[in-house]
């Protein structure tokens, strides 16, 4: 017999399963901070401090001790955007069972909050991350402007070289691409996806198969990269660099501005790379260009951009192996390499270890008449349920809002799969 009356509590549970099964990327990242947001005592308001390990450099031989001062890194996670979904219902809906309310409403409710949700993070989250690949050479990766489709794992595999490089943890490695890139690399290596080899806990939504040490998530709010217009995209002079530690700032010579989530890398002109990736730890040089993406820029006379990694030449956080020193190497030689072809999107996959990113929720305030205001949590998300009544016109108000907040803690434990565009 169908409920006369579905209860809030009940949305509200249902509402959760929803979201938690729609949550096709931020359900795979770090979600370890949402507690620290949620307690009822010592509220740290909506930033957390999250603190990166430091780094060092080692001594040789039994000399005198070289003692380095410990230097304590952190990102900062902000949890301060509401979204939410508003809907309306009358009487003759609210007297369905709750199987037949959460199929005609809830749960296109909850996809559209979801899927917008999972579009922003990442989103985000890609445009933060400066490691890319494709299907050339992971030598080759300098100066990248024809770019083939993803049909094969060698650019997964690219990928994979980066998060090595960068000394991610083997386990809990993901890849999210959109449905075309996913089909043509079933197609090409349709023997390496086999379902079966998926323990059956770990399936959301999205999740085709495991392999070449990742799963494999079918996500369409992938990052599309718009490329800029210029004919001089592979050859934009740097007019202003400053060789010194920490720098992340450079000037361009060119009015255009270029879009947030742009990846490059930095060469002497006309082909010869001029500053290299180097080990986290030793500092020897990789064989492969740094790479890096924009974060901001403004444009008038020349554009200027922000970007990162920030660039350390030297000491503990040494994270470029450069010949910047070099007397012969003149300022005017070197050149901004942008990724891509002019006037093109990409659609950017990402590989990831699960604590490159992470995403976190806080518990919203109950309001007046507790008993139609109601928060749940499941699986770390917080969600509020909030409903009223308009005796006017025989509805009930209802309304979904969700608190959060994301951030790229490692982001180089992140990679870009990036393929041909349109």
């Amino acid at each position: 017999m169908p409920n006369t009356l579905l209860t809030i509590d009940m949305i509200t549970r249902e509402a959760l399963r929803l979201a938690h099964e729609k949550a096709t990327f931020i359900g795979t990242i770090n979600r370890q901070f949402d507690d620290s947001f949620g307690a009822s005592s010592g509220k740290i308001g909506d930033t957390l401090r999250i603190r990166i390990p430091s780094q060092y450099t080692r001594r040789t031989g039994s000399r005198v001790m070289d003692v380095q001062d410990s230097v304590q890194q952190s990102t900062a996670l902000v949890v301060a955007t509401q979204d939410g979904v508003d809907m309306r219902f009358n009487s003759r809906e609210l007297a369905l069972d709750l199987d037949e309310f959460s199929q005609l409403h809830l749960a296109p409710a909850m996809a559209t909050l979801v899927s917008n949700i999972d579009a922003d993070v990442l989103g985000g989250c890609t445009k933060s991350t400066f490691n890319w690949a494709t299907n050339a050479s992971p030598l080759l990766q300098t100066n990248v402007t024809t770019m083939s489709a993803v049909s094969s794992l060698t650019a997964p595999g690219n990928a994979r070289t980066r998060l090595n490089q960068n000394l991610a943890p083997k386990g809990d490695r993901r890849l999210q691409v959109d449905s075309g890139t996913m089909a043509s690399i079933v197609s090409g290596v349709a023997s390496y996806f086999n379902p079966s080899n998926a323990i059956s806990e770990q399936y959301r939504e999205g999740l085709v198969a495991r392999t070449a040490m990742a799963d494999y998530y079918e996500n369409e709010r992938v990052f599309n990269m718009a490329t800029v217009s210029s004919a001089l995209v592979t050859s934009w002079r740097i007019t202003t660099f400053i060789t010194s530690n920490g720098i992340n700032t450079a000037g361009v010579s060119t009015t255009q501005a270029i879009p947030v989530g742009q990846v490059f890398t930095v060469m002497a002109a006309p082909s010869s790379t001029t500053i290299f990736d180097c080990h986290p730890e030793t500092k020897a040089q990789f064989p492969n260009a740094k790479q890096f993406t924009v974060v901001s820029t403004v444009f008038g006379a020349t554009s200027t951009i922000t970007f990162s990694p920030p660039i350390y030449l030297s000491g503990p956080r040494q994270n470029v192996f450069s010949v910047f020193t070099a007397t012969s190497l003149a300022l005017s030689s070197l050149q901004l390499n942008l990724a891509g072809t002019t006037s093109a999107t990409f659609p950017n996959g990402l590989m990831y270890h699960k604590d490159a990113y992470t995403f976190a929720t806080a518990d919203l305030p109950l309001m007046a008449a507790s008993e139609k205001c109601v928060r749940k949590t499941y699986d770390g998300i917080s969600l509020r349920v909030w409903q009223d009544s308009d005796i006017r016109n025989d509805e009930l108000l209802t309304r979904i809002d969700i608190l959060y907040g994301f951030a790229a803690i490692r982001p180089e434990w992140g990679c870009r799969v990036i393929g041909s565009g349109s």
